[in-house]
């Protein structure tokens, strides 16, 4: 399989509106089956639908390439420069790198509004991270330039993020050092002020809405297959739970017995240490008998 194409391909579907990469990935891998590229085929139909936070960065990723490069070129001098700053230059920059990727995440989110997408906070909070990640971090940095994100990062940089968290953000391993194509903002048309009857508007408008049946069937069933992935693990780490209780309530049993024995033998000690210091005192008072014994013993023999 070529995989250059393959990234090709992701590219220029990535590059598309939110709402159009179902569909669009679908017929694209419909076309190269047909073509007997099965391998490619399969390949473009695994793609997976980005999550909204993902898609804005790969936004601006497209339409703001320099100011994008400009503000990993930055985190990356920072990154070298942070070893020999003290504490307070590193709260300085600190503070100027969430001013410079919260200024940019504002950037994002009106690329967003221009193609007809609204952001939320939340999505603007991963927006926001996953650009602080890229700043922060090398591999997150070229993650985030190839534009093929399909969920959001998130790293404090104190730890560089391990390359198989990365590479599981992006649509496709190989992503990394791909660098995405810049793509120019839609050009405002003219309105058409004039009403043309279109014969095939009814069969256009059953096209469409079938082709929005499809995505929104793919769409339920990724999202299905992402629940029952998490029920799954749910219920593994609910069976995971109740074990560590039991474990963790036989400890405490046991915690309770074993103080109760030390208890128990420390009351034993003490009587034995009573017990021996009448033994030593009575060993004591024998010597001084003994000693007073053979004294008598040596009078006697001598007057004998």
């Amino acid at each position: 399989m070529d995989e250059r194409a393959l990234l090709e391909m992701a590219d220029d579907l990535y590059g598309r509106p939110l709402p159009e990469f179902t569909a669009a990935r679908d017929r694209r891998a419909k076309e190269l089956k047909a073509d007997g590229s099965d391998d490619l085929a399969a390949a473009v139909k695994r793609l997976r639908k980005p999550s909204t936070a993902a898609w804005v960065v790969d936004l601006l990723v497209r339409r703001d390439r320099d100011q994008v490069d400009q503000v990993l070129s930055v985190g990356a001098a920072l990154r070298e420069a942070q070893a020999a700053m003290e504490a307070g230059e590193l709260r300085a920059l600190t503070r100027q790198r969430r001013q410079v990727t919260a200024a940019l995440a504002t950037q994002a989110r009106s690329r967003a509004a221009e193609e007809g997408l609204r952001v939320t906070a939340a999505v603007a909070d991963q927006v926001e991270a996953t650009l602080t990640a890229g700043m922060v971090d090398e591999l997150c940095g070229r993650a985030l330039r190839s534009g093929l994100l399909v969920a959001a990062l998130a790293t404090t940089g104190v730890d560089p993020m391990a390359e198989a968290d990365v590479a599981a953000a992006l649509a496709l391993p190989e992503a990394l050092g791909f660098s995405a194509t810049p793509r120019e903002a839609p050009e405002p048309g003219r309105p058409d002020l004039r009403v043309v009857p279109d014969p095939d508007a009814a069969q256009k408008a059953v096209s469409s809405a079938q082709e929005r049946v499809t995505e929104a069937e793919a769409d339920r069933a990724e999202a299905t297959e992402a629940l029952a992935e998490l029920d799954a693990e749910r219920s593994r780490l609910e069976a995971r739970t109740l074990q560590l209780q039991a474990e963790l309530e036989e400890l405490r049993r046991r915690t309770g017995d074993v103080e109760a024995e030390c208890e128990e033998v420390e009351e034993e000690a003490a009587i034995v240490e009573e017990e021996r210091d009448e033994a030593a005192a009575r060993v004591r008072r024998a010597d001084a008998d003994l000693a007073t014994a053979q004294e008598a013993l040596e009078r006697a023999s001598a007057r004998s």
